[in-house]
């Protein structure tokens, strides 16, 4: 079977204000599956109506490439977006007449890679090219904000591992409640999460990490609980049952890994 016969290709170009071809980078479905959010390297974020088959929001959201955007809750109405402008914001798409953020947070010294909402309306994490995953609550957001962009040291992620000195720096005006480190993040947007609510009441966070592992941190004490090892390479991506005891990674080194809990037969299988 063609494949065109049973898919549809989503044209996010089709909209008065863009005039130009965009790559997108991050897409996330609403909880009701009735749209797309997008993130794309014209700095901007886009929503696409699935049921109506259009697009039917652009904003010009960032002063660089925006690389994550999330859903805040079930309601649709808020949205978390990332950028490489080293800011996160959150967008009230019940107030956009001014294509204003709602609110800005800020804290990275790098550019944000990934985003994960709690699902409760207030809460976020947000993975960073300098080495950090953030928590943040909305509450403590200001209407606007400066990028610490031309304040942090020069470093490029893609090819060369961030300098063991800039570690100790801090945002002068970090607003996140928590800060979890540990993993490595390098030529790669690796993303993280929060645990399952059934299973284990989000009291975690967990990141794949260039160094081949799979990171997690307790969410109140910032500690790291535990470290999955086997791959070889470094670790993009995984993914958390939402009520079994299992997690999935997939890595550079080609393989996708199965983890139970040490209660299970095995601590890992390979498939």
């Amino acid at each position: 079977m063609n494949v065109f016969d049973i898919h549809d290709g989503l044209d996010f170009s089709q909209h008065e204000d863009v005039q130009y071809s965009f790559g997108i980078f991050s897409v996330k479905f609403s909880s009701d599956g009735r749209e797309l959010v997008a993130g794309s390297n014209d700095d901007s974020i886009y929503v696409y109506d699935l049921h109506a088959n259009k697009l039917t929001l652009r904003l010009s959201a960032h002063t660089s490439d925006v690389n994550t955007v999330a859903f805040a809750d079930e309601t649709g109405h808020l949205i978390y977006s990332g950028s490489d402008d080293t800011l996160c914001k959150v967008w009230d798409r019940r107030c956009l007449s001014a294509g204003q953020a709602a609110g800005v947070l800020t804290g990275h010294l790098h550019g944000i890679t990934h985003i994960d909402s709690r699902g409760d309306g207030r809460s976020f994490i947000s993975n960073g090219k300098d080495q950090a995953i953030k928590l943040w609550d909305i509450r403590k957001m200001m209407s606007n904000a400066d990028s610490c962009a031309d304040g942090a040291p020069a470093w490029d992620y893609r090819y060369s591992r961030y300098p063991h000195q800039h570690k100790q720096l801090k945002h002068p005006h970090d607003q996140s409640i928590a800060t979890y480190r540990g993993h490595t993040v390098l030529r790669t947007l690796i993303r993280c999460y929060f645990s399952p609510s059934y299973s284990t009441g989000q009291k975690y966070i967990y990141t794949g990490s260039y160094d081949s592992n799979v990171c997690i941190y307790d969410v109140v004490s910032g500690s790291q609980v535990a470290k999955l090892k086997w791959h070889q390479m470094a670790i993009r991506d995984c993914s958390w049952h939402p009520f079994e005891p299992t997690l999935v990674s997939s890595s550079w080194d080609g393989r996708v890994v199965k983890w139970t809990s040490a209660r299970d037969e095995g601590a890992s299988d390979v498939d």
